[in-house]
């Protein structure tokens, strides 16, 4: 009996009829009846990615893995075809939120369907690579079953939109915003007016302004919680954020918003963003740069005259109500202090990292440190448990890569502590230094230029054998590293970040990284880094370890990684690592590391 069969019922109609279409072209393309550039931008908005064939190769050109998948005995070797080369599939969790039966199924088709990893993003979604196109649909159908999707996940769309995982239990917000956020995405989703964008449109909510929260800087539009005269909950809206090659900040759009304008807002925005924004030249097709050309005042006077004009929706104020009025996190145990209970080794370096007291007496948010974001259909599964077991279906995803469980008993600490090291994610460094992002790079994405996640596993592997030393100041660091200028792994708002190129040495192609120093992080990603300079993959823990060295023995007062770098200057910093920008002697036969 097919999926499809087996879950008749489950899946909201309009769901199962979209995925039955898919189903149909996949296979005229498979025909030869439908073009590929077609068909491409269907698979796009599918949330199905092309992705680098040669996973592992080796300089002779032979590839080094092969993976074979239980369910249908297929592997990734084989003739180079579409239909025989696998791909990625992106699948949406808005604000990224999950539940136990979620993650179960993201174990079963990790374990089933992919290479038996499941992959945070830097946006709050799971990726599965090395997945078949044929296996797709059937993937859509369970992943329905359970009330998630890929619909828009990838192509010129309106993408998964994120928001604070504290959201509901932060010490500093104004308001819980996940169901403000709930109520966009459901509104955005295959919204008719979001469908003629020239590129990807990117939007986050954040519960205060002056944590990293939602990250609202950096994106196409981004919503930061706001009391009004009243106290009623309303937000100030930004538009025009954006990283990548050519970094914009956002700009205010309107400075405050009542929570049920924030619908049509986004309607209007996005129909003056597909109107008037670039379509021919991708690279330029970003809404930053739209409203760079425009202005700011000159962008808002548009969008304003489009929420004019706009036919009324009665969504507009009934989901946001709705949303909030339904939205409803209880806790699965009564709150229950600490105090004196036993604790296991390595429970304090632990807890001092991964443990936040929420605003709520006597319950704590676990960070769940996830290493590159990559988590297998065991670790899911006990992940699920754990929800089941401690805190009834409170996970959320980081846009650092990792876990989060909200709602703990505070008493549960060392025993959940305990059981996630059990499953190999009892590591303490959270939200630290040690806690680096990464995007895949070569691994997988057809763009990458370096090895992102090989130089972050080694760094974290270096500054995790020493955490215990590191100063205060320097444990405190972010670092993000992409495999490309795209910034995928967000490197532009890290204290110290990194993404890749390549330059010839000795005759070889070998692996760069450019250093952009001194982002902010909190503010919501409130201002980018220094770009400094390139220097060899396998120089880069150097770099790190220089750095840190000296910002711990010259900084002045509780100055941060930023103000140092805006002191001492790039000009002082380049010349401190000058002579790492050269290959050693005994490498430079040979390619990088990384």
């Amino acid at each position: 009996m097919s999926w499809k069969t087996r879950l008749a019922g489950t899946i909201e109609p309009d769901l199962e009829r979209e995925i039955d279409v898919f189903e149909t072209q996949i296979h005229l393309r498979k025909q030869g009846k439908v073009e590929e550039p077609v068909f491409a931008e269907t698979r796009l908005r599918r949330g199905s990615y092309g992705q680098r064939y040669d996973h592992g190769r080796r300089h002779d050109g032979k590839s080094e893995r092969k993976i074979v998948f239980p369910s249908t005995g297929k592997t990734t070797k084989g003739p180079n075809t579409e239909w025989d080369a696998p791909g990625m599939l992106r699948i949406k969790f808005p604000y990224g939120g999950a539940t136990a039966a979620q993650l179960e199924t993201m174990a079963d088709l990790a374990e089933e369907c992919s290479d038996q990893i499941a992959h945070i993003t830097t946006r709050q979604d799971f990726q599965l690579h090395f997945v078949h196109i044929e296996d797709t649909p059937d993937i859509m159908r369970r992943l329905g079953a359970v009330g998630i999707t890929t619909r828009e996940a990838c192509g010129n769309s309106v993408r998964n939109v994120t928001a604070c995982p504290l959201a509901g239990v932060c010490r500093t917000e104004s308001f819980d915003v996940t169901p403000y956020s709930r109520a966009f995405f459901r509104f955005m989703l295959g919204h008719p007016d979001a469908q003629d964008f020239g590129r990807k449109f990117k939007v986050a909510f954040s519960g205060c302004k002056d944590e990293a929260c939602g990250l609202v800087n950096m994106h196409d539009m981004g919503f930061v919680a706001a009391k009004g005269p009243a106290g009623e909950p309303g937000f100030t809206a930004f538009v025009g954020g954006g990283l990548g090659p050519t970094p914009f900040n956002a700009q205010v759009l309107e400075a405050f918003v009542p929570a049920d304008e924030i619908l049509p807002l986004g309607q209007a925005t996005a129909r003056v963003f597909g109107r008037l924004g670039e379509k021919k030249l991708r690279s330029m097709a970003r809404i930053k740069f739209l409203v760079k050309k425009l202005g700011i005042d000159e962008f808002r006077r548009l969008v304003r005259e489009e929420r004019k004009i706009l036919e009324p929706d009665p969504r507009w104020k009934s989901w946001p109500a709705e949303e909030a009025k339904t939205w409803k996190e209880e806790a699965a145990k009564a709150a229950k202090p600490l105090n004196g209970a036993a604790r296991p080794d390595g429970f304090e370096a632990w807890a001092a990292t991964n443990v936040y007291t929420q605003r709520q007496p006597g319950y704590a948010a676990v960070y769940v440190t996830v290493p590159l974001g990559d988590l297998t259909p065991d670790q899911l599964r006990g992940v699920a448990t754990l929800a089941k077991k401690y805190i009834r279906d409170t996970v959320r995803t980081t846009v650092d890569q990792n876990l989060v469980f909200r709602w703990v008993s505070e008493a549960d600490l060392p025993a959940i502590y305990t059981e996630l090291k059990g499953l190999g994610l009892g590591a303490p460094g959270a939200n630290t230094i040690a806690d680096i992002t990464a995007c895949p790079g070569t691994d997988t994405c057809k763009l990458g230029i370096a090895s992102s996640r090989g130089l972050a596993r080694e760094l974290e592997r270096r500054l995790m054998e020493n955490f215990s030393t590191l100063p205060p100041e320097v444990r405190a660091l972010k670092i993000k590293v992409s495999g490309c200028p795209n910034s995928c792994s967000q490197h532009h708002i890290a204290d110290l970040g990194f993404f890749g190129g390549s330059r010839k040495v000795g005759g070889y192609t070998v692996p760069h990284f450019n250093i952009v120093l001194g982002g902010q992080w909190d503010h919501n990603g409130g201002s980018y880094g220094l770009p400094i300079g390139v220097v060899p993959s396998k120089r880069i823990p150097e770099v790190v370890d220089r750095l840190t060295k000296r910002f711990a023995a010259e900084r002045q007062g509780a100055e941060t990684f930023q103000a140092f770098i805006m002191r001492i200057g790039k000009v002082a910093v380049l010349e401190g690592i000058k002579d790492l920008q050269v290959l050693p002697a005994t490498h430079d036969a040979e390619p990088g590391l990384f």
